[in-house]
């Protein structure tokens, strides 16, 4: 099991490198806008070195949506997402579930998601991995509550998207912790990623706030997280705190090689 973190996208590898990752996480573009990625200053550094790379996708991106000046940007999105990704020798793209407003038709965001990976299986489909991550909150979500992740994958499973599991988000939403991994991949079959975070709020909240895995002022219990991340059997990511990091990867890495 490779351990590591989410870094500044200036200079990941030197984050990485200093937190002792062996994977990394960061940004190829503005997480909040819809500028394509260019080619990372640092490219030919990272490709050589011997951590492992996952590039997230702007938060902005909802592949669900039904608006129109959403979705249609979204798609464009992940696929120039995906290319950077490729380009830089990432192992996935995480991309959120996504959402459809109040009142909308669940079952046309669900149907969204299915014409992306259609769409791009028609052009041999996408660079690197596209991993689906759980998110916290919003009635409408498509992937926050587990029977909504089954009607996803209902749509998507047959074009064998990956999973990402994150912890906080699972807490937020009400999922037991004990057991997830067995019910999540009942679902999907894998967890490609997990981004182990604690959570500042309590079980339920719907609040996505991360807290440090251990030393700060998380509300889930450390040895559960390590459970959670020895039984995913995945690469670790944490997207804690910078300033407790370090630790989280060290705790996590010796709990869960005992």
């Amino acid at each position: 099991m490779r351990i590591g973190a989410h870094v500044r996208d200036d200079d990941p590898l030197t984050a990485a490198l200093d937190r002792g990752a062996e994977v990394m996480q960061f940004f190829l573009s503005d997480p909040q806008g819809w500028k394509a990625p260019v080619r990372h200053a640092n490219a030919d550094a990272i490709i050589a070195s011997d951590v492992d790379v996952f590039i997230h996708s702007p938060y902005v991106l909802n592949v669900a949506s039904l608006n129109n000046r959403i979705r249609i940007p979204s798609r464009k999105s992940v696929l120039q997402q995906a290319k950077g990704a490729a380009g830089i020798g990432a192992k996935g793209l995480i991309v959120h579930g996504g959402h459809v407003r109040q009142g909308e038709d669940a079952a046309e965001g669900f149907a969204n998601w299915r014409k992306l990976f259609e769409r791009q299986a028609a052009d041999g489909g996408f660079p690197v991995p596209i991993l689906i991550e759980n998110t916290a909150g919003g009635d409408n979500a498509m992937a926050r509550h587990l029977d909504a992740l089954a009607r996803l994958w209902d749509e998507v499973g047959e074009f064998d998207p990956g999973f990402c599991l994150d912890t906080c988000h699972a807490f937020a939403a009400g999922w037991e912790l004990d057991g997830v991994v067995d019910r999540v991949k009942a679902i999907t079959g894998r967890i490609d990623l997990v981004h182990l975070n604690n959570s500042r709020d309590e079980f339920g909240s719907t609040r996505d706030r991360h807290a440090n895995v251990v030393g700060g002022d998380g509300t889930i219990d450390p040895e559960v997280l390590v459970q959670v991340a020895a039984e995913a059997g995945a690469p670790v990511i944490v997207e804690t705190p910078d300033e407790g990091q370090a630790a989280d990867i060290a705790y996590v890495r010796e709990a869960v090689r005992k």
